[in-house]
């Protein structure tokens, strides 16, 4: 893949879109806490606009309960708006402009869920395709994956973006000549604590750490950790104790369990472990993609695409371990993201091929999921993000 447009490897064609996103959904659910538990509630979806029909960010309602999606509006303000993450307020939702020139978007929400464009600012790379809220509430941080960089933009009253206040380059490759030629930054986030950030870099098979410096908007590179060459990182989430991770590698075909040490930032990889069980069918290469933990750290989601399933692991050992358990197909082709809600019982799997958000019951005990009816037709979903 030249270093451009990013789209993931096979193509991205419909056949009819923190951990990652765990720290804007924090605040969404003390929200969602304070809402009576039937009444609908939002749901964001993000998808590319130059390619598969998507119009922009849509805005729908989903039930508490049956996790059913009712449309809604579209925000048509932001160009191939990939993904998605909420201030901690809940009040402005920013998106990537995954383009060859790439910005931020930054999006007032209205009472009504509704969203309006506060303006948008270039990242200073290009395909930005990762974004996230630093929790002091000051910064947005995201991930050129075409450039391999990660920028800074300090955030103005109302969470109006400011002009970018960093942006550090990556450099290096990986064995894999079509994905690897150079860095592709793919997620930056903070650490739970949110003393440090973490970049994951799929070219350069390496996780950096940094320091960011709330005043002047900089960071400062802290260590590195490397992971086994031509695993291709993509996605990183924490256990919540804050000392251990798990890596996603889409071209590894497997999700690492990381040492994690909140004093210094340094994380420390362990040994890679499939996201299918043993003997599954797969028509060509699997590619892992999203990586999410339940709210009291049990159970890890990995989705696959290519087997076009979501993957269960029970955490073990306080953290230090995963158990696949199994993988339940995903509900229509190329789970490219799955998101928790705020309650932790209904799971959402953005199907980019068959441009379908899939719903699922999450059982509280055993993290077993369990389809919840039929999926709900979008254009190209690439990005879920349930509030």
């Amino acid at each position: 893949m030249a270093r451009g447009r990013h789209r993931d490897a096979p193509s991205r064609t419909p056949a009819a879109a923190p951990a990652s996103a765990a720290a804007p959904q924090q605040g969404a659910a003390a929200q969602a806490a304070a809402r009576p538990r039937s009444a609908p509630r939002h749901l964001y979806l993000g998808t590319y606009t130059s390619s598969g029909g998507g119009k922009g960010v849509g805005v729908a309602t989903y039930d508490p309960h049956s996790g059913a999606i009712s449309p809604g509006s579209v925000l048509a303000g932001a160009a191939d708006p990939s993904f998605l993450a909420l201030s901690a307020a809940g009040d402005v939702l920013y998106a990537v402009d995954e383009q060859e020139q790439g910005r931020v978007t930054a999006a007032a929400v209205g009472s009504d869920g509704t969203l309006r464009v506060l303006g948008s600012r270039p990242t200073g790379g290009s395909s930005p395709c990762h974004l996230s809220v630093h929790p002091g509430g000051r910064h947005v941080l995201s991930a050129n994956y075409g450039s391999g960089s990660i920028a800074v933009h300090p955030l103005g009253s109302g969470g109006v973006l400011l002009a970018r206040s960093d942006l550090v380059q990556h450099t290096g490759s990986g064995p894999d000549p079509d994905r690897q030629e150079g860095p592709h930054a793919h997620m930056v986030l903070s650490d739970p604590g949110g003393a440090f950030v973490l970049a994951v870099d799929l070219g350069t098979d390496s996780v950096y750490t940094y320091r960011l410096d709330p005043t002047a908007g900089k960071l400062t590179e802290v260590s590195r950790a490397a992971v086994k060459p031509g695993s291709g990182p993509r996605h990183l989430a924490f256990h919540p104790s804050g000392r251990y991770a798990y890596v996603a590698n889409e071209l590894g075909d497997s999700v690492i369990v990381c040492g994690y040490d909140p004093a210094t930032g340094t994380l420390t990889p362990g040994s890679p472990q499939p996201t299918v069980p043993a003997g599954s069918p797969v028509s060509g290469r699997n590619y892992p993609a999203e990586v999410v933990v339940s709210a009291n750290g049990a159970f890890v989601y990995v989705s696959n695409r290519g087997h076009d399933s979501v993957a269960r692991f029970a955490v073990q050992n306080g953290g230090a371990g995963l158990r696949l358990l199994d993988a339940v197909p995903s509900g229509g082709a190329y789970p490219r993201h799955i998101a928790l809600d705020p309650t932790g019982t209904l799971l959402f799997a953005a199907n980019q091929n068959s441009g379908t958000v899939a719903r699922f019951h999450v059982d509280p005990a055993t993290g077993a999921l369990t389809s919840a009816g039929g999926g709900y037709a979008t254009p190209t979903p690439v990005c879920v993000l349930p509030v």
